[in-house]
């Protein structure tokens, strides 16, 4: 992973952020929030995965229904934000819509991803501090304003 700050203004930053090929895109994202203490922040990407997991939510089962991709797939829109987690670390919530070979897409909670070649990120942090508290009464986490 490679990345640079192209941008400061008002305490708003501004980071691209490229993945290499063979890393896992949602765990090095995540550990890049976290060290450099990210509280509040949208994510967009784009690139692609030679395998990944997006997930589905059953609100009955209170968890995530995995849907894998098991080949090279485009990433056509990879979105999400990061706030604060219980825990104190960095808690990011990702979307992805993966392009198949086929023109078909498979969408969903991103779970995880295999890069190759290349995942392009771009991460705008703000000055704020958002809170993403664990509901118990859903099963997930959700950002409280």
């Amino acid at each position: 992973m490679n990345f640079k700050q192209i941008n400061e203004t008002n305490g708003q930053r501004t980071y691209v952020v490229v993945l290499d090929a063979n890393e896992e895109a949602f765990s090095t994202l995540s550990k890049f929030a976290t060290t450099y203490e990210m509280t509040a922040a949208s994510v967009t990407a784009i690139g692609a995965f030679e395998k990944a997991t997006v997930g589905w939510f059953d609100f009955a089962s209170r968890s995530y229904r995995k849907i894998p991709v098991a080949e090279q797939c485009e990433v056509l829109s990879l979105l999400g934000d990061i706030a604060t987690g219980d825990d104190g670390k960095a808690s990011l919530h990702l979307h992805a819509v993966l392009g198949l070979k086929d023109g078909s897409t498979r969408g969903g909670h991103f779970i995880e991803g295999i890069v190759h070649p290349t995942l392009e990120v771009t991460i705008i942090e703000t000055p704020a501090y958002m809170h993403r508290r664990h509901r118990k009464d859903l099963g997930i986490s959700l950002i409280e304003l």
